[in-house]
């Protein structure tokens, strides 16, 4: 059930304790008072990678310490939102199957980019990674720079599988008010088709003939969005270069970086290979991962 989400489920946050999960609490806050949803905290707890005896969290100690970790994360949440409506559960469980599960009825996933070592751990490499390729909602992995300005940074491919995380670019920077930067990278290894009488049956290396195509795939990848929202003013940057260092380098002025899933050209494989581990791992912001709906 991977997807956009469902549209009125709550904005779902990981809650471990530490400060950059508190962090993501704030902001999950934030996006559930724009979305118009209500926010539901998950602190996970055990799993088979932590070596700690069989507890529960009903057992003498574990309950305190668990309740204290989600009612602080409740007060952060009120102090961002203070109308928000807000739920808060303890799962048994390993922390990213139990957080996948709750993106199946989530509208938006919120993690943060690093967390605690044990008990009811949240890091990178194991949650947020896996669920950018797994969730059944669009996943914000929050990081970078703290409270980073700036517009909305939109990775564009002009693949169908990359319509989702368009349409969620759009919707972010008309609900923050905020500029789009729909970003285009290429280079003379891109493939293209071209169905033009004479052209040879290879890869065309005609750099000129090819940055025009890019033009228009940029263009044509914006059209629907850009009428949806017309209150969103969009910037269009085609550049030729590598696409994981020209998203790294864009996001250093960017509020956050949205990207898609199974591109083509530059942006292939970008949830599972090194562009998408780059981007999650050195983004100068936070980063929204969104995957289309499996057929």
């Amino acid at each position: 059930m991977n997807g956009p989400g469902v549209v009125n489920g709550p904005v779902v946050v990981g809650v471990d304790g530490s400060e950059a999960s508190l962090t993501a609490v704030r902001v999950a806050a934030r996006e559930a008072a724009l979305r118009g949803v209500g926010l539901r905290l998950v602190h996970a707890f055990g799993g088979p990678s932590v070596h700690v005896p069989p507890w529960s969290p009903a057992s003498a100690g574990v309950r305190e310490l668990v309740d204290g970790t989600l009612a602080e994360a409740e007060r952060r949440a009120r102090t961002a939102a203070p109308h928000l409506e807000i739920s808060r559960d303890v799962v048994v469980g390993e922390p990213v199957m139990v957080l996948e599960l709750e993106t199946r009825t989530a509208s938006l996933a919120v993690v943060g980019s690093r967390g605690l070592s044990r008990f009811g751990s949240l890091l990178l490499g194991s949650t947020a990674a896996h669920l950018a390729a797994h969730a059944g909602c669009p996943v914000l992995v929050v990081r970078g720079r703290p409270d980073p300005a700036g517009p909305v940074l939109l990775a564009v491919d002009g693949s169908p599988h990359a319509e989702p995380a368009v349409e969620f670019a759009f919707a972010h920077a008309s609900r923050h008010g905020t500029d789009l930067v729909a970003l285009h990278a290429w280079n003379t290894h891109t493939e293209r088709v071209y169905d033009a009488p004479g052209d040879p049956p290879f890869v065309t290396y005609d750099e000129e003939r090819l940055r025009h195509e890019e033009e228009r795939v940029l263009a044509e990848a914006l059209v629907g969005p850009g009428k949806k929202y017309p209150d969103v003013e969009v910037r269009r940057r085609l550049v030729r270069g590598r696409v994981r260092h020209t998203l790294i380098e864009a996001s250093a002025d960017a509020g956050l970086v949205v990207v898609g899933a199974r591109g083509r050209g530059g942006f292939t494989g970008l949830l599972l290979g090194s562009v998408s581990q780059a981007v999650l791992h050195h983004a100068d912001c936070p980063v929204a991962v969104v995957r289309a709906a499996e057929k």
